[in-house]
């Protein structure tokens, strides 16, 4: 699975790539719950075991490919 998370403020985008077992709900739910909270954080764990954190009040939007093959190429 491989996320993108806009922050505010900043020209790039973050880029994860998350283990191929990750279920989609826990990662709205761990961002839901960062949300949730004043100064709450949404961190998640990539595939290679390192460890991002956002302040939730930065984040500006959130991209997520579920990697099941879907991904369109050219001009489809």
């Amino acid at each position: 699975m491989d996320i993108r998370i806009g922050v505010v403020n900043t020209a790039k985008e973050l880029a994860l790539e998350l283990p191929d077992d990750t279920d989609p709900a826990s990662v709205h739910g761990a961002l839901e719950a960062a949300l949730a909270v004043d100064f709450g954080v949404f961190r998640l764990t990539d595939a290679k075991g390192r460890t991002v954190g956002v302040p939730a009040d930065k984040i500006a939007y959130i991209d997520i490919d579920p990697g099941d093959g879907t991904k369109s190429f050219g001009f489809s």
